[in-house]
């Protein structure tokens, strides 16, 4: 190989100098200097790169000095960084407009960090473009043309306290309260990993009613108040009441919570049921079961569901009124009437009113609903069966309703089941209690 050595190259005519024809290459050693005259250090790429027009499908490691487009049309595509030396530069373009369905993630490469982070980035901005930098061990690899770090974020996720916590689905937390405490955000993250919950807060249920005698058959009481959100965020399978329900934002303070009591079952004779007590979560309040009638006057009260009217000579009085205060979607349904002889009307459901009294059976109680939140399929919200004769109403399908021969069966604890209605000399079932399950992206 020949060796030209001289200390200066000068264009004969005009200002411009060309090295060798179209297609050469030139190597340029590392660490290589321009005068004092120019801004850069070396001849490396510093500040831009030269861009690679083979468009990147799959998951592959960059080399600095290089731009890439990369299509995630396919799907999401991991660009493993490589090991920084300050000055290196990559850059990034998202081909077909899709980061922002299928993301492009940046694989840090060894303890080298992203923004001063050491956690993966996520480009996730249709149509983006970046150019990063690494400058040092400290701040690692720095976005430079984009003007704006956040436009490739490294998710941050929210962490909090209270209640009993599980892990569910390897990535989401459940603070699950089934009784008075508070759920305290400590930190709150961004879009990019979360800074939402999805909530599942439901009342104490009513209790059923107790009649005079097996001629005037106490009615159910109504599922206690039923509010769910869509479980977007948390990734679960939410029941119906959940649809088109956002997650709730949250900042960093102590939220207090209550959970309803289940209403409590009348000692006198010839009585409605209590009603339940409200769940309280932030601002999402459910409201209390409304208490199963036991004959005219002692009507069946509203509530989150209402309770069942009562059956049997004089009249059984009005149905409990459900969605009560109303919310949107509706947080519980009415109770059902009780028959003109003996039958009694079951207590309103999360999703369906309390079924009527027919022929000798009590009214079955109102459907509940079904939420995966705690990362298991589970009923709750169900009404309470009306007292009958020979045969009572069954509980609330879905729930945890009350219900038996001859009535008097509790609802489910931590369900907002509504109890069941009896006859003297039994006693009525008492309503369930409430209870507040929060789930949030963890990691």
């Amino acid at each position: 190989m020949s060796e030209v050595k001289v200390n200066k190259i000068s264009p004969r005519s005009g200002t411009e100098v060309t090295l060798g024809d179209s297609g050469d290459t030139f190597t340029i050693p590392s660490g290589a200097t321009i005068n004092n005259q120019g801004t850069a250090t070396n001849f490396g790429a510093t500040g831009s790169a030269s861009w690679n027009t083979t468009v990147k499908t799959g998951d592959f490691t960059a080399v600095a000095g290089e731009g890439y487009f990369v299509n995630t049309t396919s799907g999401e595509i991991d660009v493993t960084l490589p090991a920084g030396t300050a000055g290196d530069v990559i850059a990034i373009k998202d081909y077909a407009k899709t980061f922002d369905t299928n993301n492009c993630i940046l694989v840090r490469n060894g303890s080298d960090k992203i923004g001063g982070q050491a956690i993966n980035a996520t480009l996730t901005i249709e149509g983006i473009a970046v150019t990063l930098v690494f400058v040092d061990s400290t701040q690692g690899w720095l976005v430079t043309d984009s003007g704006l770090q956040d436009e490739a974020p490294t998710p941050q996720f929210l962490t909090a306290t209270g209640g009993t916590i599980t892990t569910v689905c390897t990535d989401y937390k459940v603070h699950t309260f089934t009784g008075p405490g508070t759920f305290t955000v400590c930190s709150v993250g961004n879009p990019a990993g979360s800074d939402s919950i999805d909530y599942l807060v439901i009342a104490g249920g009513g209790a059923g009613g107790r009649g005079p005698n097996g001629a005037n058959m106490g009615a159910g009481g109504g599922a206690g108040g039923y509010r769910e959100s869509s479980g977007t965020v948390g990734s679960f399978s939410a029941s119906p009441l959940g649809a088109c329900v956002a997650a709730l934002p949250v900042s960093v303070t102590g939220y207090p919570i209550t959970v309803g009591a289940g209403g409590v079952s009348p000692n006198v004779t010839g009585c409605r049921g209590d009603t339940g007590s409200n769940s309280i979560f932030s601002s999402i309040t459910s409201a209390g079961g409304g208490g199963g009638g036991a004959q005219a006057p002692t009507n069946a009260t509203n509530g989150g569901s209402g309770g069942g009217s009562a059956g049997g000579i004089p009249c059984g009085g009005t149905v409990g009124v459900g969605n009560t205060p109303p919310v949107s979607p509706p947080q519980g349904n009415p109770g059902g009437l009780g028959g003109g002889s003996s039958p009694a009307g079951g207590g309103g459901g999360a999703t369906a009113a309390g079924g009527n009294g027919t022929g000798p059976t009590g009214g079955p109680g109102g459907a509940g609903a079904t939420s995966s939140i705690n990362g298991t399929p589970t009923g709750r919200g169900g009404g309470g069966g009306g007292n009958g004769t020979p045969t009572c109403g069954t509980a609330g399908p879905g729930g945890g309703g009350g219900s038996g021969s001859p009535g008097g069966g509790n609802g489910t604890v931590n369900t907002g089941g509504g109890g069941a209605g009896t006859h003297f000399p039994y006693v009525a079932g008492n309503g369930g209690s409430g209870v507040v399950i929060i789930r949030y992206k963890f990691q």
